[in-house]
């Protein structure tokens, strides 16, 4: 694999205001050490029933089921109205909160790799502060009220592409009848902050957040009932956000089956500082999955071309997403997982018009096999196509 030589400590310095972020490099999906993957037509997407690699091609015009709402502006705080749902939308404070009580850090300035360790960052300018938060609920309109009905929990909301997906695909049943949740984070990104504590700690701290302060807030102002069945239960998000989903299952099992994540943080960006997990997210493909039993997980990923590298001060070659990415669907397919992984051409990280392309399939590739009581009947899908890692 390809891998960032570790520099000397003496060339990690604190950011400032006026550091610019490196453009990355484009990256070739057939690079020595990636994962051998089938390359689709240009503007095709997976089949949604197969395992496997993936490299789209650079074209990413919107799916179908997306088209609609690519084209309308969406001011912001404005609420969008979909066609066969509703979406209600409240707001917590960390008054709320016990388990995140709120930090934040000095705007722009992250911190610094530790001199004898690159791997660590030193964050002396993290302080006590509150927060407050939005969280959107996308109920549709087939949801039958005192049902417990399945869901998907997404980061970094309120995300109202996510809910146009659901709209589409539930009145189209090519996915169950779910309940959208978006929440929105605790402010700033990166080591020091709110949002870097809730989405970058490797533990079930964040799913518990979701779980004993969110999920009853969301039954109360939604009127839903959230099923308890972790088959039916999908987290979402991107960059940091798509590790959170991903801890969120792989802590909590018992409470999540199935991830969906963009741009995935799979890099060493965690603090505090964690002993058992020391290289933060990195471990997930270093160790954890290579060297854990199998987990009844079943993950949609995906990576873009030009997606981040080495974004601040740690050079400790643990900050390629692109690698990260590619190492993740390396050990997935090792172990047997149900997981699809998507390398997009002429994509930057989280990408909207990749998002705007994919999101209904991945949608659909998530929720296979699901058989809960809220399923849907599911119209026919292409051949599956599978590939190996």
């Amino acid at each position: 694999m390809f891998l960032l030589a570790a520099q000397s400590s003496a060339a990690a310095q604190a950011p400032t205001a006026h550091t610019r972020r490196p453009t990355p490099p484009t990256r070739n999906p057939h690079s020595p050490g990636f994962v051998k993957a089938t390359e689709l037509p240009d503007g095709e997407v997976p089949p949604p029933e197969a395992d496997g690699n993936y490299i789209l091609g650079p074209t990413h015009q919107p799916a179908p089921q997306l088209a609609a709402f690519a084209a309308q502006p969406h001011p912001r705080g404005q609420v969008p109205q979909f066609a066969h749902g509703r979406v209600i939308v409240f707001t917590m404070t960390s008054a709320e909160s016990k388990i995140y009580p709120g930090i934040a850090r000095i705007p722009d300035v992250v911190g610094t790799a530790d001199p004898n360790d690159p791997a660590k960052m030193i964050v002396t300018n993290s302080r006590p502060a509150p927060w407050t938060r939005e969280i959107a609920v996308y109920v549709p309109a087939a949801y039958k009220p005192g049902t417990p009905a399945p869901f998907i929990v997404g980061a970094d909301g309120p995300d109202w592409m996510l809910f146009a997906a659901l709209d589409a695909l539930i009145a189209e049943h090519r996915i169950p009848v779910m309940i959208g949740i978006s929440i929105a984070n605790g402010g700033q990104d990166a080591q020091g902050s709110e949002r870097g504590l809730e989405y970058d700690t490797m533990s079930g701290r964040y799913a518990e957040f979701v779980e004993t302060e969110v999920l009853p807030r969301v039954e109360t102002h939604a009127r839903v009932r959230l099923t308890h069945d972790p088959d039916g239960r999908a987290t979402t998000g991107g960059s940091s956000g798509g590790a959170a989903a991903l801890e969120m299952a792989w802590y909590r099992p018992d409470l999540y089956h199935r991830v969906l994540s963009y741009s995935g943080t799979f890099v060493n960006q965690q603090w505090p500082y964690n002993p058992a997990t020391p290289h933060g997210a990195w471990e997930f493909h270093e160790h954890l999955i290579p060297e854990s039993p199998r987990k009844p997980i079943r993950i949609w990923m995906e990576v873009g071309d030009r997606d981040l590298l080495n974004p601040n001060s740690m050079h400790d070659g643990m900050h390629d997403w692109v690698v990260a990415n590619e190492r993740m669907a390396r050990v997935l397919a090792a172990k047997h997982y149900h997981y699809q992984f998507v390398f997009a051409e002429n994509a930057g990280h989280v990408d909207h018009a990749v998002r705007l392309q994919t999101l209904p399939e991945a949608l659909e590739y998530v929720w296979q096999g699901y058989h809960g009581a809220s399923a849907a009947p599911r119209k026919a899908g292409r051949a599956s196509v599978s590939t190996g890692g």
